[in-house]
């Protein structure tokens, strides 16, 4: 089966949320905040494979989502990064935007890779606050 347009609908990760935690030792009454910042979101990766000939993979899996950044933790710990999707493409894709029409890129050569959405940005823990 050779399939050559497919419309895909992409979401990048939304950041972790940062954490209200607060400094407890035995000999320090009054430790402060220590909550660590959450994690930034995953993004969305066209990349060029010139091994691939069709766009049959996207054929029936057409919602693709990129991980979630993780929390912040106590001591000041950050969040580990979402994954990003990476999504590889057969040479001379041409990319769209369907509801504008708006053209985006057009992938011909190899290493050629497009970043079409950024992930979500971290929330702040309340060590940031201090």
């Amino acid at each position: 089966m050779f399939i050559d347009e497919v419309t895909v609908t992409v979401k990048s990760g939304a950041g972790g949320n940062g954490c209200m935690s607060f400094r407890r030792e035995k000999f320090i009454p009054h430790g402060g905040p220590d909550g660590g910042d959450g994690g930034d979101g995953g993004g969305i990766i066209l990349r060029f494979d010139a091994n691939l000939a069709t766009l049959v993979d996207y054929r029936y899996k057409s919602r693709i989502e990129a991980g979630r950044g993780g929390h912040g933790k106590g001591k000041d710990l950050t969040g580990a990064r979402g994954e990003a999707a990476i999504l590889r493409v057969p040479p001379g894709t041409v990319v769209r935007d369907d509801e504008t029409g708006e053209f985006l890129a057009d992938l011909v050569g190899p290493d050629e890779e497009l970043v079409l959405l950024k992930g979500g940005r971290g929330g702040r823990g309340n060590a940031r606050f201090a």
